[in-house]
Order: structure tokens, then sequence, then C-alpha cells
């Protein structure tokens, strides 16, 4: 089993197994030509001359057929890693499976640097924008590729990504478009609020009711996380949009500095947070239940 990913990479690492989707898919999606099975020889009596005359078979053609994934073969893919949870074990998709497994190969191995990178980190460091501003040069492309291991390689080839004995080239033109694809998510800058609206509550789901954003890491904890370095610049400002009862509903959840250490996302607000508090994830369970229910009525 892989080693699990360091929880400051975790968010990348997502990133960049969401950025292995396009070719997983493409390769389960891929068609395989299968022969029909041969047709028996008969014989046939010749009218006059008693001799026998084999019939002369003709070649059956091709029938290209759906790829099916040996569900044996893709058992090696499930073991799912979560930073806030224990390695636990569930069913994916075909396709979830291949790029979870093919990422813990290959994203273990791209430089530290790399592996960390942010839009604050980038814009702040020429050096990292010499390496990495997209097109990549030629030099950093074939830097990256000597970086990723031979097994990775073989997998990557067993799973129909690359050709059989695939060689510099097949390796350049799959993964340098992957690492663009990744390199221009993780150093692409955070949305402007406005632009993450949603159309309902991002907790209990209700649509007819004014929103309002919640700031995930609450400004008054921003000194805090940036001495304890709990997060990155870039994520400071992230927001939820939530109705006004939800929202003081978070805030009587947890303090401002417990808000950004623990409840930094919607999904970690509905899990009880980083530790999974069962007391508090059943409190929210229970007012998102109830709350859910309550509508306007007209007077």
């Amino acid at each position: 089993m892989a080693e699990p990913i360091p929880a400051e990479e975790q968010s990348n690492f997502e990133t960049f197994r969401d950025c292995l989707s396009e070719p997983v898919l493409k390769a389960l999606a891929a068609p395989i030509e299968k022969p029909k099975p041969k047709k028996k020889r008969h014989a046939k009596k010749g009218s006059k001359s008693g001799n026998n005359e084999i019939v002369k078979q003709e070649v059956a053609p091709t029938v290209v057929e759906t790829q099916e994934t040996d569900a044996e073969d893709l058992g090696e893919f499930i073991e799912v890693y979560h930073p806030c949870k224990h390695t636990h074990t569930r069913t994916l998709e075909p396709h979830q499976q291949k790029k979870q497994y093919l990422s813990t190969l290959i994203f273990p191995f791209l430089p530290a640097e790399l592996r960390t990178l942010t839009h604050s980190i980038f814009k702040d460091s020429p050096t990292l924008q010499d390496l990495y501003t997209t097109p990549l040069s030629s030099s950093t492309s074939t830097a990256l590729l000597h970086t990723i291991p031979p097994t990775a390689i073989d997998s990557l080839e067993s799973y129909g990504l690359l050709p059989p004995t695939s060689d510099t080239i097949d390796q350049h033109n799959l993964l340098t478009p992957l690492l663009t694809t990744y390199i221009s998510a993780v150093t692409a800058p955070p949305p402007i609020w406005s632009s993450t609206r949603a159309t309902a509550c991002e907790l209990c789901s209700r649509d007819w009711v004014p929103l309002t954003y919640h700031h995930l890491i609450p400004k008054a904890a921003h000194a805090r996380v940036r001495k304890r370095g709990w997060h990155t610049e870039d994520k400071l400002n992230s927001v939820a949009w939530l109705c006004r009862a939800c929202h003081s509903f978070v805030h009587r959840l947890a303090g401002n500095e417990e808000l950004a250490k623990n409840f930094y996302t919607v999904e970690l607000i509905q899990e009880g947070g980083v530790e999974e508090d069962v007391e508090k994830r059943e409190s929210v369970e229970g007012w998102v239940k109830w709350v859910g229910g309550v509508r306007w009525r007209s007077r």
C-alpha cells in the first residue's frame, strides 16, 4: 500500500488526481478489437469426381467492443486515503480507482516545491515562475519526466494509458499535458467571492431564502492562522454561501480559531470537523434536518 500523502500536500494531491481523470476515462472508453470465433471447416462431396472439396473459409471481420475491466485487476485500487480519517476500504468506480492508484505512484515523486505549489507561493517566487510558467519549457518538462518512477510507467502501460514498451515521446505526449494541467490548476488565483455564489444554502439546501457569505477561515483568526501555518495565504478568503440561520448556527458551533483550524470547508462542517467530533456532526445533521423543513409563511 502506498504511504499516506502528508496533510500539507493533500489538497494538491487531490487536484493532481482529478487531472488524471481525462486520460483515465479515455483509456476506459477506448474500443478494443476482438475477432469472431472461427467457423469450422466443412467437407463437401464433389458431384462427379467424388473427391472431397474443402470449402474455403472466409476471414471473419473483427468486431469493436467496449473494453471491460477485470474486477480482480481493480482490487489493488480500493485502498483510499483521507487526511482526516483512517485509511479505509470502499468501492470506487473503475476510473476513480485507476486515477487514485496512479496518482499515488506519480505524485510523491514530483519535486517537493511542485507538490506544495500554490498561487501565493508561485506569485512571490521568480524562480518558481521561471520553472513552472506554462507552457512548460523543454528542459522543465524533461526534468519532470525523469522523476516518474519505472513502476509508474509500467502501470501506465498496463492500463492502456501508454502503449506497450513506450518511449520518451509517448511519455511526453501523455505526462507533459497532465503536469501542465495540474500546474495551471494549483497556481490559478482564487475565485472572486461573487463568482462562487451558490443558488441554495450549502448546508440546508434551501433555495428560497437569501444567502450570505461565511468566511470559512474567519478574518478575526487570520493572524493566528498565518503564525501557526494552518493554511496558505490563498485559502484565507474562502467562503461558503449560507442562509442567515445556518450562518449563525456555524458560528455557534465553534469559535473563530476552531472554525479556522477544524471547520474550513463545508464538508468538514458537515462531518464534525477535522477530528470528526461525533457530537458536533450529529448537531449539524440535526440542525440541517430541522431548518431544511422551515419555510416562510406568507402573511
